[in-house]
């Protein structure tokens, strides 16, 4: 059965793609902890992180890298944070958003209901600094 993540990657469920490559995907959460909260997915349906293949894996951090050197970019935050929980849906993810202070990392914390007009204005500034970073050929327009 396919996941939440395989069906948005599958455009089956609308998503805000900051990232698509033949392997890795990347888009914003629908429960941010700050603007710019981005999840880092691959394309393949692997649960946990560590029955990742080494190499997924390095990928998977790679961009996840990009995209917070993008966040403290277009968000002006001090850093970003990774970090990978797996409970809300089994499909290896990255959440990687920018950051503050450790206040930021409290999950308890999540916007479940976003305005959706500022997720697409997030989302777009990373695709602008990704761009900028010269990672435009990885970045969709939409």
């Amino acid at each position: 059965m396919a996941t939440l993540f395989s069906k948005i990657i599958a455009g089956e469920i609308p998503g805000r793609f900051v990232w698509s490559d033949p392997e890795v995907v990347a888009f914003l959460t629908i429960g941010p902890l700050t603007d710019g909260h981005t999840l880092v997915v691959p394309r393949q349906e692997v649960d946990r992180w560590t029955d990742a293949d080494p190499e997924l894996l390095q990928k998977l951090t790679a961009v996840a890298q990009a995209i917070g050197q993008a966040q403290v970019a277009a968000f002006g935050s001090a850093r970003a944070g990774l970090t990978i929980v797996g409970f809300e849906v089994e499909h290896l993810h990255l959440h990687v958003w920018p950051v503050n202070s450790m206040a930021d990392y409290d999950f308890g914390t999540v916007d479940n209901s976003p305005d959706p007009a500022r997720l697409d204005q997030n989302a777009e500034k990373i695709r602008v600094a990704l761009r900028a970073a010269g990672h435009g050929g990885s970045v969709p327009e939409r």
